[in-house]
């Protein structure tokens, strides 16, 4: 099969993917293979990329926005059937067996792995996922749109109820990339005012035309106290900015896995009335079905920059220097 894999991490311009055959995977017992179609770019894979993430095996292939068509099942399947659509996702195993995964936070195993972290992703022609870990997704799904809500959908739903809000909160989203853009869309379904802060002019005029209350610069206080907030843009010095903006009560929920480093706090003015800061960490399964529900009942549609499958690495370029406005999606077989 064709794939690109992190073959040197480091800055973009090093080129540190490279592109070429690899053996097709075969499922093993309890999964399934799926024939690549489409496969989201998330800021995840160009930290991979990047080396702000090590990769936990050599030559692994990114990619966990996967959509595909299963071409193959391993002995035991009983979920799934050769022509079935599948989701293959960031959380791809649990142990099953520690104290997190026995109370139902999975999301906080301790011996998790991850689709293109620990384990080949969709940035290839076929990826294998144990059915346990894959989404059945319906078959007039469109694959362009359907990628992205499988991590950016998904961890951006669970930052979402992490941060908590009230009936009729004010919401403000540091940054608005693949993940907020389409938070942003939920939260005005549920009746919240939503506020968008972040560099880009072009992400914010893309807010406001997604009907949000305002727009501003990434660290410009919000027109009114925030009753949430989440940090997607991964800038630890936009933490204080946001702890300032909260009113009291409020949360800020951090949603990325990499955040460069937080200055000092100052206590009164970022913590103290009772205002709480808190991580996101992966996801559960039931993250992902509910929220590929909602998206669904809801019709979330996410703006979508298409490349070509050869274009991976050019992607991965144009999302580093923030010339993705919503979300990049790699169609890697060309009927998708």
């Amino acid at each position: 099969m064709n794939a690109w894999w992190v073959d040197a991490p480091g800055p973009m311009r090093t080129h540190p993917l490279r592109q070429g055959e690899r053996e097709d995977p075969e499922p093993g017992r309890g999964q399934i293979r799926v024939r690549v179609l489409t496969c989201g770019v998330c800021r995840t894979d160009l930290h991979l990329a990047e080396g702000d993430l090590s990769p936990r095996g050599p030559l692994v292939i990114p990619g966990h926005e996967v959509v595909g068509q299963v071409d193959a099942v391993g002995d035991g399947v009983i979920g799934f059937r050769v022509g079935d659509l599948a989701g293959i996702a960031w959380l791809r195993h649990t142990c099953g067996r520690c104290a997190f995964c026995r109370r139902g936070d999975e999301n906080l195993c301790e011996h998790p792995k991850f689709t293109g972290w620990d384990d080949d992703g969709g940035y290839a022609e076929y990826a294998v996922i144990d059915e346990q870990f894959a989404y059945h997704l319906a078959s007039d799904s469109d694959p362009l749109t359907t990628a992205p809500m499988l991590c950016a959908g998904i961890i951006g739903y669970r930052a979402y109820r992490l941060s908590q809000p009230r009936p009729s909160s004010a919401i403000g989203l540091y940054g608005f990339g693949a993940s907020a853009h389409l938070t942003a869309q939920l939260a005005l379904h549920q009746g919240h005012r939503v506020h968008v802060l972040t560099r880009s002019p072009d992400a914010q005029r893309l807010a406001l035309e997604l009907g949000v209350d305002s727009a501003a610069g990434a660290a410009d206080p919000p027109p009114e106290p925030l009753d949430a907030a989440i940090l997607f843009a991964p800038a630890g010095e936009l933490v204080p900015a946001a702890l300032s903006a909260l009113a009291p009560g409020g949360t800020l929920a951090i949603a990325g896995i990499h955040l460069s480093d937080i200055p000092a706090l100052n206590y009164q003015d970022h913590l103290f009335r009772e205002r709480v800061v808190r991580s996101v960490t992966a996801n559960t399964r039931r993250d992902g079905e509910e929220f590929l529900a909602l998206a669904a009942a809801l019709q979330l549609r996410p703006t979508v920059t298409t490349y070509p499958f050869a274009q991976a690495e050019q992607a991965l370029s144009d999302l580093a220097d923030d010339r993705v406005n919503g979300v990049a999606v790699l169609r890697v077989a060309a009927d998708a």
